[in-house]
């Protein structure tokens, strides 16, 4: 088994991003396989009865990582339209949703972009604050940093790749 003292050149918390990335990363690619796997009449399925439909669940997910770029400081989004439809709307709001094609050309481009800009991070840029965190409450919380997020972004895709999983009838 490697241990950290055989790779010297990799510090314990370079370490714990690259774990972090690579989750996020997984999350990414597994959620990809399972949109390829569904028609397009199966996303527009609800996961259960009354619950929402794998196209909205797609769309939410789109803009929950849309909504990554001005909270780490990298930009505006890049489609900010899928924040009404998809994070402050529920489904079937009566709202008109842009195609399945369409959101998945989003999803992709939007994590392209993503990982464009998490590969230039440093050590730092991962720990430091995101920008909906004061500097005053950042000193007293330094647990509030980009890392964070990332991790609790991965832990919110894995949920709901569960509850599409659930498409597959």
């Amino acid at each position: 088994m490697s241990t950290l003292t055989e790779n010297p050149t990799l510090s314990q918390t370079d370490l714990f991003i690259k774990m972090a990335l690579t989750n996020w990363q997984s999350q990414n690619t597994r959620l990809d396989k399972l949109l390829e796997s569904f028609t397009d009449e199966q996303l527009q399925g609800e996961i259960a009865p009354g619950k929402n439909t794998g196209i909205y669940l797609l769309g939410h997910l789109a803009a929950t990582n849309d909504a990554l770029l001005p909270l780490f400081g990298l930009g505006d989004k890049l489609y900010p339209e899928l924040q009404t439809l998809f994070q402050t709307t529920p489904d079937k709001s009566g709202l008109t949703f842009p195609s399945i094609a369409q959101l998945k050309a989003y999803w992709k481009n939007i994590n392209e972009k993503l990982i464009q800009h998490f590969n230039t991070f440093s050590a730092a840029d991962w720990l430091g604050k995101h920008s909906t965190v004061s500097e005053e409450d950042f000193i007293k919380e330094p647990h509030r940093n980009k890392m964070n997020v990332l991790i609790g972004r991965s832990i919110h895709q894995g949920y709901h790749i569960g509850q599409l999983i659930l498409l597959k009838k």
